[in-house]
């Protein structure tokens, strides 16, 4: 009971943590006068991805390797199977042009990428984490110069007006709570999770790739859930993809930078990360067909069951 309390601590203080950085680091680039626009793209994403990077890093310190990359490929596979599969249930979802030139482009590069380093000697280098960092700084300033153009094309997450107007001195705080809030969640959630897997003699991995992936998921799986049911336009496809590509980039590339994260389980190689390139994959033809610009009910449907399967599969 112990360690299911450490990680539902461990979860709840991530959640809160990641709130309060984004909501600080939105305040900042407003005072920064960063446009709107640029905020949504790149420190809103950045920001949410924080949970992730703070578990990673905190893996991989604690001799976890496992837990490291699978919180990133399980939360991937978590954001397209579950979050946008249920999302597509409650309500078919609209695709831009933005999606098949370039964010969905990019996703199957970086995630080609990933399979590519790990495949190649199992073992995530400081080069090839510097690799990943580089493609997203050029992935932003494509986007950021391609947002521009089409004004009327890009989905920005909601970025609150509102924040424009706090002070520094609650910007700090906000700084403040929230990094203590992820840095004792991940702490709580690591701890928790190796100490399950240990009494239930089940993989690291598998605990990584399931539980704390979909922990990490819950603030977009709640985000769209809301959205969705209040028929305002569900939190987009654009922006999900723009999480995964964080979590490849980012959170593995500054992890790998940090500690070089070696690849133990062969089944993280051989099984998967073969299914989040499959549900980074199929996510074209599902925007493509029946008809263009559009996530249907019944391919959300589609989506969920293959999740589950995943799920089913892993344990």
């Amino acid at each position: 009971m112990e360690n299911i309390a450490y990680v539902i601590i461990g979860l709840v203080l991530l959640v809160a943590g990641g709130e309060f950085l984004v909501r600080a680091s939105v305040g900042l680039s407003f005072k920064l006068n960063i446009s709107k626009m640029v905020i949504g793209l790149t420190v809103v994403s950045f920001a949410t991805s924080a949970p992730e990077l703070l578990v990673s890093i905190n893996a991989a310190f604690n001799e976890s390797p496992a837990i490291a990359i699978n919180n990133v490929i399980g939360s991937n596979i978590a954001n397209i199977g579950l979050v946008l599969g249920i999302t597509a249930i409650i309500g078919p979802i609209a695709v831009n042009n933005t999606f098949y030139k370039l964010t969905w482009p990019a996703l199957m590069i970086f995630s080609l990428l990933i399979y590519y380093f790990l495949w190649n000697d199992s073992m995530l280098t400081r080069l090839e984490g510097a690799i990943l960092l580089t493609g997203l700084i050029a992935f932003l300033v494509i986007l950021i110069r391609s947002a521009r153009k089409n004004k009327d094309e890009v989905d920005i997450e909601e970025v609150d007006e509102a924040a424009a107007t706090i002070s520094y001195i609650k910007i700090f705080m906000w700084l403040l709570v929230g990094a203590v809030g992820l840095y004792f969640g991940s702490e709580f959630l690591v701890e928790g999770a190796k100490n399950i897997a240990e009494e239930m003699q089940i993989k690291q991995s598998v605990i990584a790739i399931t539980m704390i992936a979909i922990g990490t998921s819950v603030p977009e799986l709640a985000a769209s859930v809301i959205a969705a049911i209040k028929k305002e336009k569900a939190i987009s496809l654009g922006n999900l993809i723009g999480s995964n590509i964080f979590n490849i980039a980012s959170v593995l590339g500054l992890t790998s930078i940090i500690t070089q994260i070696p690849v133990k389980e062969a089944l993280i190689i051989n099984r998967d990360i073969l299914w989040m390139l499959g549900f980074a994959f199929v996510l074209f033809p599902l925007a493509f067909v029946p008809k263009k610009f559009g996530i249907e009910r019944y391919e959300g449907v589609l989506l969920f069951l293959a999740y589950i399967t995943f799920i089913y599969l892993v344990f």
